[in-house]
């Protein structure tokens, strides 16, 4: 499945990375097996192990890295756990008034896979997951994390910032501060006129569907290479240059899928644009303060300022968690509306004129709206997704949720996903009700 890609910078070895962390080496503390007074008190439960715990660096207290060594498995679990705090990056601070999550005892857990039956313990066994939590609307019935994290740590979203991008335009559009999705680019960034993705409209961007070319193949020498490059390590340089370099058009606008990156980022100029005022505050003040987060989240940026908008926003598990309830509700947090129903409808439906969106055309799987993938059948169940494992599943019709980080060894691995909506599949048989 296409996501960002990872990459090193110019003169190492290709290698697949999307993001370069900062030189530093941090190590967690030590926390304890199980927090709970008792298997039957709902709580968080904490593992300081986990599969292959000493390859990813158990012995060093799962350290970062320094930025030549970071894509180094033994320090997966600490880069994806600190990127905010060892990156540049703007503060998302948490809410003025937290909201709670009610608790429940966990529920037994079973699904299908291959040709065994297994446990959601054996799933952790054998998946290399630092958190997972599900939740039914405002009870959490499971919060599991290994590798020594917590509940205070904040996870690295990869990808699944792209969602929180597209949720931004649709309230930027009830705001009036975008007019109109089909308007082209350039009318909110000049920067960008003249060029293919200046003439693109912002819908084919929120569908992946801009038709200019752009690779993303994760072999160190693609497009999403030489963006990531342009944004983290070479010298400052206005944002709006730096996807004007990608500038050959292959199909017409809305008519062919292809993942892009580049196309969330350049949604991210144009909401800076449109609103006049910073992604990552302009996120606190639509959706992290009024869903009542109970930790600071942050949002890493480029040298000029710029969020990253295709990936690079950490928080923690139970604030993702806190998000996800708001799109389960399509939009909605106890009684009002944060982001426009009719939107989160849209962003999450295939229009029956755009059949090259639809799962099992855009990918053989999934399908696509407006920075979100589409599970196939009915009813209406979408999911955020970023490399490496990190996911967000959402069912509107029972309200269930299920989030999930973890730092698999490779970006992307064919059938990667096919355990995790295993245990989706089976959480929704089992609790769905």
């Amino acid at each position: 499945m296409k996501r960002e890609a990872l990459w090193r910078p110019r003169g190492w070895r290709a290698l697949a990375l999307s993001v370069i962390v900062a030189a530093a080496v941090l190590a967690p503390p030590a926390y304890a097996q199980d927090d709970r007074s008792s298997p039957r008190e709902p709580g968080p439960v904490f593992s300081d192990s986990g599969p292959d715990a000493e390859l990813y660096g158990a012995a060093m207290g799962y350290p970062v890295g320094a930025r030549g060594t970071a894509t180094q498995v033994d320090k997966l679990v600490g880069v994806y756990s600190h990127f905010g705090e060892i990156y540049p990056s703007r503060p998302v601070g948490r809410a003025m008034a937290p909201w709670q999550f009610k608790r429940a005892p966990e529920p037994s857990i079973a699904y299908s896979f291959g040709n065994e039956r297994l446990s959601i313990g054996d799933y952790l066994k054998r998946n290399p997951v630092t958190g997972l939590l599900i939740a039914r609307d405002d009870t959490i019935l499971y919060e599991h994390y290994q590798y020594a994290r917590t509940d205070r740590d904040r996870f690295l979203s990869q990808s699944m910032a792209k969602t929180l991008v597209a949720m931004l335009v649709g309230i930027a559009v009830s705001e009036g501060r975008i007019k109109s999705i089909d308007d082209i680019v350039s009318t909110y960034v000049p920067g960008l006129a003249g060029t293919e993705y200046g003439n693109t409209s912002i819908r084919a961007l929120l569908n992946m569907s801009s038709g200019v070319e752009f690779s993303e193949v994760y072999d160190g020498h693609d497009d999403i290479a030489r963006l990531g490059r342009a944004l983290f390590v070479d010298e400052p340089k206005d944002p709006a240059a730096i996807v004007a370099q990608f500038n050959i058009r292959t199909a017409p606008p809305g008519t062919k899928w292809h993942y892009a990156s580049v196309e969330t980022e350049i949604l991210g100029l144009v909401l800076r644009a449109a609103t006049g005022t910073p992604v990552a505050d302009y996120l606190h003040d639509r959706i992290w303060d009024p869903i009542g987060t109970e930790a600071d989240a942050s949002w890493a940026i480029d040298g000029s300022g710029q969020e990253i908008a295709f990936c690079c926003f950490n928080a923690t598990l139970r604030d993702y968690a806190r998000l996800g309830r708001l799109l389960a509700h399509d939009g909605a947090w106890e009684g009002r509306q944060l982001i426009p129903r009719q939107w989160l409808l849209d962003a999450t439906t295939v229009r029956p004129g755009d059949g090259h969106l639809a799962p099992g055309v855009a990918t053989s799987y999934f399908g696509y709206g407006y920075q979100v993938w589409l599970l196939p059948r009915e009813p209406r169940r979408f999911a955020l997704l970023g490399i490496r494992g990190q996911v967000i599943l959402v069912d509107p019709t029972s309200k269930l949720i299920m989030v999930h980080t973890a730092v698999r060894q490779k970006p992307s691995e064919p059938g990667a996903l096919r355990e995790p909506l295993a245990l989706w599949s089976a959480v929704l048989q089992q609790l769905g009700q």
